[in-house]
């Protein structure tokens, strides 16, 4: 009876062991350590991931070229100097390219005389009377310069002179006229009867002259004068406005 109640208030040998106990179990519950947490690396900076790359390159390509040197003129090498030509050969050379240009020159004019002459004017010539006029002139102006309706403004007398002297002095003469605003004016070319042969030279040209080439720029028409300012010895020209 008495062992029971011992045992009820006492609670065992042990019970007195159980605060030290617990308070041991407290203490080594607060020593474990925290749970471990994975530190992040630093991420290396840009710059340096980026400058490695070009100083290998620059490293490398100062060993490629190491010792290599700037080309300079060949040794050895012969300069290029001017080929002298003997006289000789210098003139053929310009009386060639003089030719050229001569021959140019020449199939130009012919060219323009065909496209600019003959394609604008319509020319008719008997072998006595001659008359000519571009084909946007109207008919009715011809018929009056050849019957002599129209005053004459001026005049030149080409007899006595070459046929090269003769188609200048009529190119000037017509291109002056027309600048001064003249109308018409009569060219006296002669009728060639103290020529070799009795044909004018100058009669033969001068359809030519008017129809086409320099001349013909300044020329609306052409007709064979009438006696009294000349006959088949001269012509009226009609200038162009």
């Amino acid at each position: 009876m008495n062992r029971k109640s011992k045992k009820g208030q006492g609670g065992g040998p042990f019970e007195a062991l159980r605060p030290l106990k617990d308070e041991l179990a407290k203490k080594a519950e607060g020593a474990k350590p925290l749970p471990h947490k994975r530190a992040e690396a630093p991420a290396p900076p840009v710059a340096s991931r980026a400058a490695a790359p070009a100083e290998d390159e620059a490293m490398l390509f100062h060993r490629l070229f190491a010792g290599v040197a700037p080309l300079g003129r060949a040794p050895g090498r012969i300069p290029r100097e001017p080929i002298e030509r003997s006289p000789k050969v210098e003139g053929m050379a310009r009386h060639g390219a003089a030719d050229v240009r001569a021959d140019a020159a020449a199939v130009h004019e012919h060219l323009r005389s065909l496209v600019e002459g003959r394609a604008r004017f319509e020319v008719s010539d008997d072998g006595q009377r001659v008359e000519g006029r571009r084909v946007d002139l109207p008919v009715e102006a011809l018929r009056q310069l050849r019957r002599g309706r129209l005053p004459i403004d001026a005049r030149i007398d080409l007899h006595g002179l070459t046929v090269a002297e003769a188609k200048a002095r009529l190119d000037s003469f017509l291109r002056n006229m027309r600048a001064r605003g003249e109308r018409c004016v009569l060219v006296i070319h002669g009728k060639g009867e103290h020529s070799p042969g009795g044909a004018g030279v100058l009669r033969g040209e001068i359809s030519a002259w008017l129809g086409q080439g320099a001349s013909s720029e300044n020329v609306a028409a052409f007709a064979s004068a009438q006696t009294g300012d000349g006959g088949e010895g001269a012509v009226y020209v009609l200038l162009r406005r």
